[in-house]
Parts: structure tokens; sequence; C-alpha cells
């Protein structure tokens, strides 16, 4: 089985968890190789932090693959 690599945030280096690489995704494309921790994606798309977690919640309720 191949072992996932740790993704880091493009801007500040944080390592990431699966929501906001997640995130990153759906906002800026599924094949986007750039990846946001949610503080620097909120800065970069000028949307508050709390909105984006509201979204993360939303998509799961949706179903989005990219959250499960």
């Amino acid at each position: 089985m191949a072992r996932k690599t740790a993704k880091s945030c493009c801007e500040c280096s944080k390592n990431l968890i699966k929501d906001e690489i997640a995130l990153s995704q759906k906002i800026i494309g599924r094949d986007t190789e750039e990846f946001y921790c949610i503080d620097c994606l909120a800065e970069y798309i000028e949307c508050p932090v709390n909105d984006l977690k509201v979204k993360i919640q939303e998509f799961k309720e949706q179903g989005c693959a990219l959250f499960l």
C-alpha cells in the first residue's frame, strides 16, 4: 500500500488536515498542486475563516466525495 505524503500549506508550511486539502481542491480545483491551511485560504480568497468552516460542513452534508 502506497503511503500518502503529508501535505503542507503553500503559504505558511503548516501540515494540513484532510478537510483543508479537500477545501483547497473544492475551491481552487481538483487538480491543484497548491494547498492552503484554512487561515491562508481565507486570506487568499478574502473570506472569513468561519464561512469556510460552514462550507466544509455543508460539503460533508451534501456528500461531496472530497470530504469523505
